[in-house]
C-alpha cells in the first residue's frame, strides 16, 4: 500500500511536468509582471515643467538621463543623439518620493498568512537583525507603490526594544542587494513606554498597576543603556587590538559589533515615540548616550516643537491623516503637525508609517499637510529632499540635479493632488512599466458585463 502511494505521488509529479509550458509560464507571468525591472537606456524628457525642489522650477526644460543618473537638466539642454525622447509638454517632472516609515518587502499579508511576515525576531535586543536580508523584491506592494510615484523607501524591522537595522531601498531590482541604496541605514529602537494595559495569551486586556508599569519601563531603559555602553567598550577594545596585536583579542559578538557605528554617532538611531513625554524622554536618552536620534511617529511632536528645535532632533511624521489620541485635542491637530514643526524650524519629513499596502498614499499625506498650513513647496520637500537629508543621501537623491540618481516621476498635474496621474516613472535611470497588481486586476475585470 505504501509502495502504491509512492508510485502515485511520483506519477503526479511526472504528469505535472508534462503540462503545457505556456500555461505555466502565463501563471508565473501574472504573478511577476508587475515587478519586472525597468528598462535602462539614454532618455530625454523635453518641454516639461521641472520641479527641481532644490531650486526654482524650470517652466519648460529638458532632463537627460544616462547611466542611471541625471546627466543634464535645464531650459536650454539639447537632446542627445540616439536618446529616447519623451515629449513632456503639459507634464511636470518631480523627484521620486521617499517614505521613511515602511516595512516594505518584509510583510505581505499581515493577518492570516504568518509565513509572509518577517518583521521581527525573538528577544528584546536584536541590533544584528538586518532588514535588507529579508526583503522580498517580488512583493505585490512594490509595484503598487512605485506606480504612484514613490521610488524609495526605508524598510524598518519592528518589535521589542531594539528591533534591528533598517534598509533604504529603491523600488526596483531583482534582489535585495540590487535594490539597496544604504543596506544598513539606521538602528530602530522602540523607546520603552509606560503602559498600564497588558495582554494575556488570548489577547485579553489586563490592567497593570502604574507603579509596576513605571518600574518595567525603567528596567528596559537600564537594559538598553547597559547594552549600548557595552557596545562602546567593545568597539574600543576592538580598535585597541587592531593597533596592538599583543593585547588579548576581544571575544567576537555580532550583537555588540552591530551597535558600534551607532554608539559612535556615525549612523542615526530611529526612536519610535508618539506622545510628548516619550519624545522628550527619547531625546534626553539619546543625548545621554551620545547617539544621533531621529524621532519616528511624532504624533505630539508639535507639543515639543521648541524642545526639538533646541536639541536639533528631526522627526519622521507618520500620522498626518490620523485623528488625535487625546479626546480634548482639536480634530486637526495631526493635520497641522507638519506646519507647526516647519514654523518652529524643526527638521522633519512626512511618511505614511504603513507597512506596505498604503505607502502609495504618501502624496495624500503631504497634500493633507499642505491643506492645513504647510506651504506647498515644503510639502513636496517633505516627501523628497527632506527624507533624503535625514538619511544622509541628499547628495544622491531627493532633488533634480545633474549627477544625482535618476529617480523621477512625470505627472500630468500637481504631485500632491489626488486627481493627478503618473505618466512615467524612472528609478536608477530605468523606465519603470506602470504595471501593478491593481492595474492587472483592472484589466482583468474592466470588460465584464
Amino acid at each position: 500500500m505504501r509502495i502504491f502511494r509512492i508510485h502515485a505521488y511520483l506519477t503526479a509529479i511526472a504528469l505535472s511536468l508534462l503540462l503545457p509550458f505556456n500555461a505555466s509560464a502565463q501563471q508565473v507571468n501574472n504573478v511577476t509582471v508587475q515587478n519586472v525591472q525597468g528598462v535602462p537606456g539614454v532618455y530625454a524628457i523635453s518641454g516639461a515643467r521641472i520641479v527641481t525642489v532644490s531650486g526654482p522650477a524650470i517652466e519648460s526644460g529638458t532632463i537627460v538621463i544616462r547611466d542611471g543618473k541625471i546627466e543634464a537638466v535645464g531650459a536650454s539642454v539639447a537632446v542627445p543623439a540616439g536618446a529616447q525622447e519623451i515629449d513632456g509638454r503639459g507634464l511636470s517632472v518631480y523627484p521620486g518620493m521617499i517614505d521613511l516609515g515602511t516595512s516594505m518587502g518584509l510583510i505581505e499579508i499581515g493577518s492570516g498568512a504568518r509565513g509572509t511576515v518577517d518583521t521581527s525576531e525573538v528577544g528584546d535586543m536584536n541590533p544584528n537583525a538586518q532588514a535588507i536580508v529579508a526583503i522580498s523584491p517580488h512583493s505585490a506592494h512594490i509595484g503598487v507603490t512605485r506606480v504612484a510615484g514613490v521610488t524609495t523607501v526605508l524598510s524598518l524591522p519592528t518589535g521589542n526594544i531594539i528591533a534591528g537595522q533598517a534598509a533604504l531601498i529603491n523600488l526596483d531590482g531583482s534582489t535585495p542587494r540590487e535594490m539597496a541604496v544604504v543596506p544598513l541605514a539606521a538602528l530602530v529602537v522602540n523607546y520603552p513606554t509606560v503602559s498600564t494595559v497588558s495582554f494575556d495569551g488570548f489577547f485579553n486586556p489586563q490592567e497593570v498597576n502604574i507603579n509596576e508599569a513605571i518600574k518595567t519601563r525603567d528596567t528596559q531603559l537600564d537594559q538598553l543603556r547597559d547594552l549600548l555602553r557595552e557596545a562602546e567598550a567593545y568597539g574600543k577594545a576592538q580598535d585597541a587590538y587592531a593597533r596592538d596585536k599583543t593585547l588579548p583579542r576581544p571575544k567576537d559578538s555580532v550583537v555588540l559589533a552591530a551597535l558600534v557605528p551607532y554608539v559612535r554617532g556615525e549612523k542615526p538611531v530611529i526612536f519610535t515615540a508618539g506622545r510628548e513625554v516619550e519624545i522628550r524622554g527619547a531625546v534626553r536618552f539619546a543625548e545621554e548616550m551620545k547617539l544621533k536620534p531621529i524621532i519616528w511617529g511624532g504624533d505630539e511632536a508639535w507639543r515639543a516643537a521648541a524642545f526639538l528645535k533646541e536639541h536639533n532632533v528631526p522627526v519622521v511624521l507618520t500620522g498626518v491623516l490620523n485623528l488625535p489620541a487625546r479626546e480634548d485635542d482639536y480634530y486637526d491637530s495631526l493635520y497641522e503637525n507638519a506646519a507647526k514643526l516647519q514654523k518652529a524650524g524643526v527638521r522633519f519629513c512626512i511618511s505614511t508609517g504603513d507597512s506596505g499596502a498604503h505607502v502609495r498614499d504618501l502624496p495624500f499625506q503631504a497634500g493633507m499637510a499642505a491643506s492645513f498650513g504647510l506651504p506647498r513647496e515644503e510639502a513636496i520637500k517633505a516627501v523628497t529632499l527632506y527624507p533624503a537629508q535625514l538619511m544622509n543621501v541628499a547628495d544622491r537623491m531627493g532633488s533634480i540635479e545633474a549627477g544625482k540618481m535618476a529617480n523621477l516621476v512625470v505627472t500630468d498635474g500637481d504631485l500632491l493632488e489626488a486627481r493627478t496621474h503618473v505618466r512615467y516613472v524612472f528609478i536608477g535611470g530605468r523606465q519603470i512599466p506602470l504595471v501593478s497588481r491593481h492595474t492587472e486586476l483592472y484589466d482583468s475585470f474592466k470588460d465584464r458585463k
